[in-house]
């Protein structure tokens, strides 16, 4: 029998608390704010000693400990599947408890397979219910159907939503230019045909990030085909290089632009485009062709579009009717599903090879060159533009034949529109590169299709980056102080004025001083309003509650 333990040390193992992965980084991040050493050193010495190494570990989200020598492949896995999972919840896609587990399993193989050094690991990996339900308990995620296979397309469905459809446009009384289809779709804008000689050096370029090279856009027309709106453009970067290097002026862009990390449609740019493009594109249509003042938006039920939308909408709008289209029944009934995103990604790739090709006949830079030094996003914007503009009037209307074939205009031939796919290939073939039809086929199949596993990987760690950027950002305003923040908005407020009054340029000064107030001072002032709005909370409630405290100076009621 081993000694008893003293009471002394049972009290101490008592207190011993266990420090999760978000306590140790916030005691470094107090540590490198300017706490003494010797306040943290006393407690959490060992801490502060394995900074690096806290710092660096990338936890999944909802786990607090990490466990020592957790194989780094399934410490991934954590992670993966989630990112994953939004993606398909992006599109719309409806997945279940299998597919998940499915999907976890072979992110597994593939990691074991790619990263270096994991062969010793071990490669056994179930996904068992149990690592289910951790997994969807660490996540938070809801909409996950835990039985059955989700059906790729529903024909009963399809069928019922057509007629109920059908009879809101009758009992509304809308016409083919009152009603509009809006859908959105990825786009890796850089993306040869795997088989070209630049697809197969990609890989191996300096510093190459596929992700990096993905956009979402988010067309709409009407079912007249006589109005396009103005599409939405989500991007990583709100302000790309190449905007400063051609003078971009973002406001006066063919597309509205948009940013965020993982280049998504979210609900607040989505609500964003409706209130400020769709909307006023839709009621000036409206009263230069004399129609009521009603309009009916039809789309999928992808997250980014909630039910109850038209309280996001603004006043002017409220005539905006917006009606979902019912699960499984995109691929079969939405308009821009049939045919019209498919032909844009076609005319796009035909407006990169045509631009290839006029570059690389006309100059001495090479097709490689071209493709890695000089294909920059504002000239993706332009050949978008193109594209989109491309589309003709009888593809958008054709493409409401399966949900509304009365509003179809007759056709005198049923002959294909356009040979746009052979004009790929041929100026490919012009250019040296072996390509066919069945490549540029792919091509357009290849930017709806889910995202590899090195593309996943990427998108974590650009998530993790972006956290640690908002932990930074967080960290340094509680640095600054309210009287900080005032003064140094005050005394860029007296900079400007006398540099307007003083400097011997005008143009120059207005020019540089508008660039710093638009794009260096914003952040400050946020900070300082957020905290003025919180003191002005807390003075009020503490009022509230003083009043509420104090006793009735009328004294008791008369009896």
């Amino acid at each position: 029998m081993g000694p008893k333990k003293t009471a002394a040390a049972e009290a101490g193992e008592r207190k011993k608390e266990k420090v999760t992965l978000e306590m140790k980084k916030e005691i470094i991040r107090k540590h490198d704010g300017g706490m003494r050493v010797t306040d943290l050193a006393r407690e959490y010495g060992r801490i502060l000693k394995m900074r690096e190494k806290i710092l660096a570990t990338d936890a999944a989200k909802g786990v607090i400990r990490i466990v020592k020598n957790r194989p780094a492949v399934l410490e991934e896995v954590k992670k993966l599947p989630l990112i994953w999972l939004e993606e398909k919840q992006r599109a719309g896609d409806t997945v279940t408890e299998a597919i998940i587990c499915e999907k976890a399993k072979a992110l597994h193989a593939a990691l074991v397979r790619e990263q270096p050094g994991t062969s010793g690991e071990p490669e056994v990996f179930k996904a068992s219910r149990g690592w289910f339900d951790r997994f969807k308990a660490r996540s938070g995620i809801h909409s996950v159907v835990r039985h059955g296979e989700a059906a790729s397309s529903d024909v009963p469905a399809a069928e019922d939503f057509a007629a109920e459809f059908l009879e809101a446009v009758k009992a509304e009384g809308y016409v083919p230019q009152q009603v509009f289809n809006c859908d959105k779709t990825g786009l890796f804008w850089k993306r040869l045909p795997k088989r070209t000689f630049i697809t197969q050096e990609e890989p191996k370029l300096p510093g190459h990030k596929p992700m990096k090279d993905r956009l979402t856009l988010l067309f709409c027309a009407n079912a007249s085909s006589d109005l396009k709106i103005k599409p939405l453009l989500v991007y990583h970067s709100e302000n790309p290089r190449a905007f400063k290097k051609h003078k971009v002026d973002k406001e006066r862009l063919s597309v509205m632009w948009r940013s965020n990390s993982k280049a998504w449609v979210t609900h607040v740019l989505f609500v964003d485009w409706v209130n400020l493009a769709f909307g006023p594109a839709v009621k000036q249509y409206l009263l230069d062709n004399d129609l009521p003042l009603k309009a009916l938006l039809l789309m999928d039920n992808a997250p980014a579009h909630p039910k109850g939308l038209e309280v996001d909408l603004l006043e002017e709008f409220s005539f905006i009717r917006i009606m979902f289209l019912l699960p499984n029944t995109t691929p079969l009934l939405q308009p821009m599903d049939q045919q019209v995103i498919a032909n844009f990604k076609k005319l796009y790739t035909k407006e990169l090879f045509r631009r290839c090709f006029e570059v690389t006949d006309c100059t001495t830079i090479t097709l490689r060159e071209f493709w890695k030094d000089h294909l920059d996003i504002v000239t993706c914007l332009k050949m978008i533009t193109t594209a989109w503009n491309g589309i003709s009037q009888r593809n958008l209307n054709c493409a409401w034949r399966s949900l509304w074939p009365d509003c179809v205009a007759p056709s005198d031939s049923d002959a294909p529109e356009s040979t746009v796919v052979q004009d790929i290939v041929a100026l490919g073939r012009t250019m040296g590169l072996e390509v066919t039809e069945e490549d540029v086929s792919e091509l357009v199949e290849e930017h709806d299709h889910e995202l590899t596993t090195q593309e996943l990987v990427e998108l974590q760690a650009e998530a993790a980056q972006e956290q640690a950027s908002l932990e930074e950002e967080e960290a340094t305003e509680e640095r600054l102080s309210s009287k900080e923040l005032r003064d140094i908005c005050q005394k860029w407020k007296d900079v400007q004025a006398f540099t307007q009054r003083h400097h011997p340029d005008k143009h120059v000064a207005h020019d540089l001083g508008n660039t710093f107030d638009t794009r260096v001072m914003p952040p400050f002032r946020e900070v300082l309003k957020r905290r003025m709005k919180q003191q002005t909370m807390d003075r009020f409630f503490s009022k509230k509650q003083r009043v509420e405290e104090e006793p009735s100076s009328s004294g008791p009621p008369e009896s």
